[in-house]
């Protein structure tokens, strides 16, 4: 599997057959430029979208992939995407709304995306999200968890593998923090000079590992 990180909350997941997802995908030049990353130029063949705002955003994509947006269970192209339900906020969406997780297994790696979740997650939502290899986990706070709490959750779930997202770069003016915060609780963390690199059963690491990885767009 190839991961691929456009930036923000967005990947581009790529099984060995050729299986193209994009999680969360957001409008370039949104909030009067405070999100500033280049529009996607990548065709996909499923989008997952954890919520409607502008910059988890379906409109600009190429081509015609199946939109994921709902809580269940649903197959598309020979993998089970369970969306989860959760909240924007750590008060149940009375501040931003509702959130979804997604989970799914690619080249039989378990990969949970977050979205823009708010909060720990709760026994029942633990249980639904199960056995995790490869994490992606909002960090930069205001608008998601406080780092402290993303590291939390992130210990709860227990994955082999996370990758930090959602934290303030030079392309995002968010009010939110760089992925520092986050990192310093950790003390194995690997930072890759590129926006991707595979993944596979052979190269899982024994013990849970942060990387790093620098936006493509």
């Amino acid at each position: 599997m190839k991961i691929k990180w456009f930036g923000h909350a967005s990947f581009l997941l790529t099984s060995k057959d050729g299986v193209k997802v994009i999680t969360d995908p957001y409008e370039s030049g949104a909030f009067g430029g405070a999100l500033s990353y280049d529009e996607i130029p990548e065709e996909a063949d499923i989008v997952t979208v954890s919520h409607d705002h502008a910059d988890h955003y379906t409109q600009r994509l190429k081509g015609k992939p199946y939109i994921l947006n709902k809580a269940g269970r649903q197959t598309i192209k020979g993998i089970e995407f369970v969306g989860i339900p959760t909240y924007h906020d750590i008060s149940k969406g009375k501040e931003r709304g509702k959130n979804l997780l997604f989970c799914f297994t690619m080249d039989g790696i378990k990969i949970c995306h977050c979205g823009d979740l708010g909060h720990r997650l709760s026994k029942d939502e633990l249980g639904k999200v199960g056995k995790v290899d490869l994490l992606l986990i909002p960090v930069g706070g205001f608008y998601t968890m406080e780092p402290a709490e993303a590291v939390k959750v992130s210990e709860d779930i227990n994955p082999k593998i996370i990758i930090p997202m959602h934290y303030k770069t030079q392309k995002c003016n968010f009010p939110i923090v760089d992925a520092e915060e986050f990192l310093k609780s950790w003390k194995n963390v690997r930072r890759i000079t590129s926006s991707e690199f595979e993944l596979g059963m052979d190269n899982l690491p024994s013990k849970g590992e942060v990387i790093i990885l620098q936006h493509a767009l």
